[in-house]
């Protein structure tokens, strides 16, 4: 299995499967390239994924991967607290109007300034997955699969601020994530928060 780096001049795919998808995908981002099944880790000593009950336990063991439009969402350390935002069809002309108007963006990721010397110093590594035992999860642009799986490529995910800017995805740092995420919750705009249990203590904390 190779290593090598994810170019940043391949165009986005037509081939992305919507239909197959429970929610409306996210929009695409520049240099997206085409579609493909990614898994992401810190270690850079994997190979093959077996599946594994979920932390709630409440499914059966699956091996998890994120597709290559929703790949951004990853690019983070592991651990580092994020909100993830895109416009739908079903975005009211307000909400596009608060959320999206003044940068030119259809993609907005926000983490804490407390993360921002880990995002600066951050590798990841994505794992190229076969495609064949996947099916779509409920949460758009997941895929899950009962088989263990082989990697069958292992590229390199660095320089994760510059990643953002090229892919024309804009990246706000600010001290709290909490203020402007009770504003997405309460809003149309489809989105995507991850490990927000590591975020600051702040009065406006979601429970």
């Amino acid at each position: 299995m190779g290593c090598s780096r994810v170019p940043d001049s391949k165009q986005p795919s037509d081939a992305y499967p919507v239909d197959l998808l429970a929610r409306e995908p996210a929009p695409p981002y520049a240099g997206e390239g085409e579609f493909a099944l990614w898994h992401f880790s810190e270690d850079a000593s994997l190979t093959r994924f077996q599946p594994r009950t979920p932390t709630d336990q409440t499914g059966p063991p699956l091996v998890w991967a994120v597709d290559t439009r929703h790949a951004p969402l990853f690019w983070f350390p592991r651990d580092c607290p994020r909100g993830c935002i895109w416009p739908v069809s079903t975005t009211t002309p307000e909400d596009q109007e608060l959320f999206f108007n003044d940068g030119g963006t259809t993609r907005i990721h926000v983490v804490e300034a407390g993360w921002l010397a880990r995002m600066q110093a951050g590798r990841l590594y994505a794992y190229r997955l076969p495609a064949a035992s996947f099916l779509p999860h409920e949460v758009g642009g997941y895929w899950v699969s009962r088989e263990p799986v082989e990697a069958i490529d292992q590229i390199v995910v660095d320089d994760l601020l510059g990643r953002h800017a090229r892919a024309r995805i804009e990246l706000r740092i600010t001290p709290s994530i909490w203020p402007f995420w009770r504003q997405v919750t309460n809003s149309s705009v489809e989105y995507s928060g991850c490990r927000l249990r590591n975020t600051a203590p702040h009065p406006d904390q979601l429970r």
